[in-house]
């Protein structure tokens, strides 16, 4: 059985966006596959992270995972026995999942197995009755339409994705630098041998965000780095690691351009970020203030 999403992430079922996003940033730098390489339950961790967050970072799935659970909506499956021939995962008593009357159950029957009938969940759920008669209309199944999460380093560099389609395994080669929303064409794979469209949403990355084709990374600096020039190391999307030099004098906000590093052909930036410490003694701030007079500046002059 799946971890509960708010459990993987260590946070409350009323925990707030800002919330669900720390704790995902923090997890996902923790068990990132370039931090622990090899580490299998390392890998199993960060999966389950970035599950999570898909489903908590997004307002509908999160309503949708809150009502549902991990199943969804459509979280019902046919039973091997039993009266009503079909069970559901929500709402399950000590005698494990819920079986519906044979009624209900010929009627879903007929929806899921008899050429691609209309089936609304409300008649399930008792918000309305089944429809009957003329209430169902069936629609070719030509094509059909899903929607896959990838990993943000399989949509920058491509790359095959496993998935599941009416107990078929496939393998769907997605192209570097698809972006989210994407729609893929895959011939003959939906139900009844039509056309499948499958519509990619892209996993945040704990560290790189995108920009078109370029990528850029922030890089936290001590105030001494930025002040007298420093080397840090750095990652990059394909799992390489770089030496940066960093200029003396470099302020928040600086971009250093690494060529080629970015997305089919962009690049990638190095954004800096200067951490200031607090003067825990007299002596630190009155070497600050002796700083501040050897090198007296107005960063804001000018700009109101």
């Amino acid at each position: 059985m799946p971890r509960d999403h708010y459990e993987v992430l260590g946070v409350k079922r009323d925990a707030s966006e800002d919330e669900i996003k720390r704790a995902y940033r923090k997890l996902a730098r923790q068990y990132h596959p370039d931090r622990n390489p090899g580490d299998k339950q390392a890998e199993t961790k960060f999966k389950e992270v970035q599950e999570a967050y898909d489903v908590l970072s997004d307002k509908e799935k999160r309503a949708q995972y809150d009502h549902f659970g991990a199943a969804g909506p459509r979280g019902f499956r046919e039973s091997r026995g039993g009266p009503g021939g079909f069970e559901f995962p929500w709402g399950a008593g000590p005698g494990g999942p819920q079986e519906m009357d044979p009624e209900t159950a010929d009627f879903l029957r007929q929806f899921l197995h008899g050429g691609g009938g209309v089936f609304d969940m409300g008649s399930v759920m008792g918000q309305q009755g089944p429809r009957r008669g003329r209430g169902r209309r069936a629609r070719p199944a030509e094509e059909a339409e899903a929607e896959v999460t990838i990993p943000f380093t399989t949509a920058a560099l491509g790359g095959n994705v496993p998935l599941q389609i009416e107990g078929r395994e496939l393998s769907v080669k997605v192209p570097p630098g698809v972006e989210e929303g994407q729609a893929l064409r895959l011939q003959g794979q939906a139900p009844g041998g039509g056309d499948l469209r499958l519509r990619l949403h892209i996993q945040p990355h704990p560290f790189f965000r995108r920009e078109g084709k370029n990528v850029v990374l922030e890089v936290p600096l001590s105030v001494a780095e930025a002040i007298l020039g420093t080397t840090v190391d750095v990652p990059t999307l394909d799992g390489a690691r770089l030496s940066v030099k960093i200029p003396p004098g470099t302020s928040s906000g600086t971009r250093l351009r690494l060529r080629g590093r970015g997305i089919a052909g962009g690049d990638q930036y190095i954004e800096t970020k200067i951490v200031v410490p607090a003067a825990k003694d007299e002596r630190s701030r009155q070497l600050m203030e002796e700083f501040a007079g050897l090198h007296p500046q107005d960063p804001r002059a000018g700009l109101w």
